[in-house]
């Protein structure tokens, strides 16, 4: 498990092909989506809390299946209720409930997943193990690849990547497209 730090870098790092496919505004607005999912996972910390010896950390918050479970209700609600809104800001005209769904989901669906990664590379000898092809595979699976809380590593990975999505963000244009 990396500290929020490492996890908002990894959600930053998944989003970044939203550079090359949408306006600036849209791009923005996407990052952000994946950015907050990007902590998503890690709910069951709370939820432990308020039922305590029924949820543990890295339990099923930290499945694929969560993550996408998540990510269509999250579409869903932002089809409903977040449609003209966005709209509205990226003065774009052409967003209907089925691009809002995707949108969302996708951006959401990132996020998450850059937080199971993230936590897949991690120190699982000092963490609850992670099993994230949970009810499929219900083994552990990691790799020890980066230590748990490593404030130099975060902290270098995550300037490198908000370096790297102002830089896409001022240099690259969106392809065209509806």
């Amino acid at each position: 498990m990396v500290d929020i730090m490492g996890h908002l870098a990894f959600g930053l790092l998944f989003a970044l092909p939203a550079w090359f496919i949408w306006r600036k505004r849209i791009s923005v607005a996407f990052v952000g989506f994946a950015l907050i999912t990007s902590l998503l996972p890690d709910v069951d910390l709370w939820l432990a809390r308020w039922f305590p010896g029924q949820i543990h950390h890295h339990g099923v918050t930290h499945t694929i299946v969560f993550v996408v479970l998540a990510s269509l209700v999250t579409g869903i609600i932002a089809a409903a209720f977040l449609t003209g809104p966005l709209d509205n800001w990226f003065e774009w005209g052409r967003f209907n409930k089925g691009s809002m769904f995707t949108f969302a989901s996708v951006a959401f669906l990132l996020g998450g997943l850059s937080h199971i990664f993230a936590d897949m590379l991690s120190a699982p000898d000092i963490s609850t193990p992670i099993e994230p092809f949970w009810p499929f595979f219900d083994k552990p699976w990691s790799v020890d690849l980066i230590y748990y809380n490593d404030p130099v590593w975060n902290s270098i990975f995550l300037t490198a990547i908000l370096l790297l999505h102002v830089g896409l963000a001022y240099t690259v244009g969106p392809m065209d497209h509806r």
